[in-house]
């Protein structure tokens, strides 16, 4: 038995479970932790992730699904955006209203590329209130990991209720763990030694959230 071993065993034992190995992680592990922290009213749910969007400095939006087009060419033409990138399954609806030029996301594409389109309009997989977080998996409506990550600025649309859900377990149970994950918590951001705050240095500097009811 090796170092790891026993330091594992004496975790397990910690834990009240069994000090062997789990034969399989599906059936041995205990999944009785908590799912959500309280309960809350699926508007409260809601409110919860527009205030953990705004706490991480998004900008959060909220429109009735009629109001989606004009809100979105709105937003655009506010950031004085000439150049908009869009994934091949974006409803073709959400840009009608839209004037400038739009970018169709291409595999060819080059980071330099899509460093000179100056917005891109994404959906998302799911959204989770109790963190802030947004997940996109490269659905149709999403596009590559990428053209999230290299324009400066990124409008993600959520439909309300159904993509937000209160906890970080309940979305995992929503996505597939195959496919390419990005979990957005705001704008890309860090800070030095001097906890001086730098935004847009992993993606966007700018993260606007449309949450959009209705059908």
């Amino acid at each position: 038995m090796s170092s790891r071993d026993v330091i594992l065993g004496r975790v397990r034992r910690a834990l009240g479970g069994p000090v062997a190995p789990p034969v399989s992680y599906d059936t041995d592990i205990d999944r009785g932790y908590r799912r959500e922290h309280g309960e809350r009213t699926v508007e409260q749910t809601v409110d919860l992730l527009a205030e953990n969007l705004a706490d991480y400095r998004a900008i959060v939006h909220r429109c009735a699904d009629g109001e989606l087009p004009n809100l979105i060419a709105r937003l655009l033409a506010a950031r004085g955006s000439q150049t908009v990138l869009v994934p091949p399954g974006l409803p073709e609806e959400w840009m009608s209203a839209a004037d400038p030029t739009r970018v169709h996301d291409r595999a060819v594409a080059t980071a330099a590329e899509l460093d000179r389109v100056e917005s891109v309009v994404t959906g998302c997989a799911v959204a989770v209130a109790e963190t802030g977080t947004l997940v996109l998996d490269a659905s149709p409506d999403q596009g590559r990991r990428r053209i999230s990550l290299v324009p400066d600025h990124h409008i993600v649309v959520v439909r309300v209720p159904d993509q937000v859900v209160s906890a970080v377990p309940q979305a995992l149970e929503r996505l597939d763990p195959a496919r390419p994950l990005t979990w957005i918590s705001g704008p890309s951001a860090t800070s030095d030694i001097e906890l001086d705050r730098v935004e847009g240095v992993h993606g966007p500097r700018t993260l606007e959230v449309v949450l959009v009811s209705g059908d």
